[in-house]
């Protein structure tokens, strides 16, 4: 047993991390746990856990700060590409047919979940900017629980070590060199909002066309992650569509969200009927 992290306070911390964030520990995560403590324990000039404890529960700052100091944040730009070889092969075309259909505004709405540092919001946009029609347009909301990763996405700059995979055309194109590293171009960067966001509550979005949630309900235990698949329904139009990432599955969840399977991947979507 940890000496500095004893049974009570792990049990004590994963309660609070749950009800505040949805996020779940498993006990084969508690050594992450103990490391990011004793970071935040440094930082904050304190020595014992409980102090730590009591001044989150009090400091909605310090909360905010620490459930960051949990999040993973592994990301890359045109991640898993087959999902955006759906994207732009058949979700793209499919929207575009029943807009113009429906003669509805000639916009696509799309919300980036668990955006890290920008890559995943920052390669739908490109995307869009060179696939959508000229009298389309459309807009991003990117969000994360993580307000240092927001503050490099909204920066839009990444080193050398980042860029990989994103094809050279695009490169070329849609980033400029700067110093170590590669800055992104405001054609595609000003189409990106960034916005903090806890997924534990309602995001407020409405009409969106498209979620990417890539990833993210791995954190989450079945009662949490029903919550949020509720909410993402609630979000989306009556004809839209829902990327998670290839571990997660809504398999055996009470969802009306229908699983649809592609040449290119597999995603889910929201057609209700006459839509």
């Amino acid at each position: 047993m940890s000496e500095f992290l004893t049974d009570q306070n792990f049990e004590k911390f994963r309660s609070l991390i749950y009800d505040a964030s949805g996020i779940t520990f498993s006990t084969s995560n508690r050594p992450i746990l103990e490391s990011r403590l004793r970071e935040r324990l440094r930082l904050s000039e304190l020595e014992e856990v409980g102090v730590y404890f009591d001044l989150i529960k009090r400091n909605e700052s310090e909360m905010k700060t620490f459930l960051d100091s949990i999040t993973t944040n592994l990301t890359r730009f045109f991640r898993n590409q087959a999902h955006f070889d759906a994207l732009e092969n058949y979700v793209l075309p499919d929207l575009i047919k029943q807009k113009r259909a429906r003669n509805e505004e000639k916009k696509i709405r799309v919300w980036s979940a668990g955006c890290s540092t920008g890559e995943e919001p920052y390669t739908i946009s490109m995307i869009l900017k060179e696939k959508l029609p000229s009298d389309f347009t459309y807009e991003i909301t990117a969000s994360d629980l993580s307000l240092k990763s927001l503050l490099t996405a909204n920066i839009g700059f990444y080193p050398d070590s980042r860029i990989q995979g994103i094809p050279d055309g695009y490169l070329s194109k849609y980033f400029h060199r700067a110093g170590d590293g590669y800055q992104l171009k405001d054609e595609i960067k000003g189409r990106v909002k960034f916005d903090y966001h806890n997924l534990k509550f309602d995001s407020r979005l409405r009409d969106l066309d498209i979620i990417f949630c890539r990833n993210v309900l791995i954190y989450f235990d079945e009662a949490a992650q029903k919550n949020v698949i509720d909410r993402f329904w609630t979000s989306m139009t009556n004809h839209s569509y829902l990327y998670i990432g290839h571990s997660e599955s809504l398999f055996g969840m009470k969802t009306e969200f229908k699983f649809l399977k592609t040449e290119w991947a597999v995603l889910y979507s929201k057609i209700k009927d006459g839509a």
